[in-house]
C-alpha cells in the first residue's frame, strides 16, 4: 500500500497521521510531497492518496482509522 500526503494539508494536523503510519506500520509506503494537485480539497481537510484513491475525513484521526482500515 502506498499513502501520499500533500505538506501544505499539514494545518488539519495530517502530519500525525503520516508520523503513525510511519511508526506503527512499516509495511506502507508514506510519502510527502509538495504539493498533489488536489489543492481545493486541499483547502477544506485532511485527506491523502491511498493507491492513488483519494481519502477524505472531518479530522485527522478520522483520515487515520480510514486508512488503517483499508489494510
Amino acid at each position: 500500500m502506498e499513502v501520499k500526503f500533500c505538506e501544505n494539508n499539514f494545518s488539519f494536523g495530517t502530519e500525525k497521521v503520516v508520523k503513525a503510519l510511519q511508526e506503527n506500520h512499516q509495511n506502507i509506503e508514506v510519502s510527502v510531497e509538495g504539493c498533489l494537485g488536489y489543492c481545493g480539497d486541499c483547502a477544506v481537510g485532511p485527506y491523502a492518496l491511498v493507491d492513488d484513491e483519494m481519502i477524505q475525513a472531518d479530522t485527522a484521526d478520522e483520515l487515520l482509522k480510514k486508512i488503517e482500515n483499508m489494510m
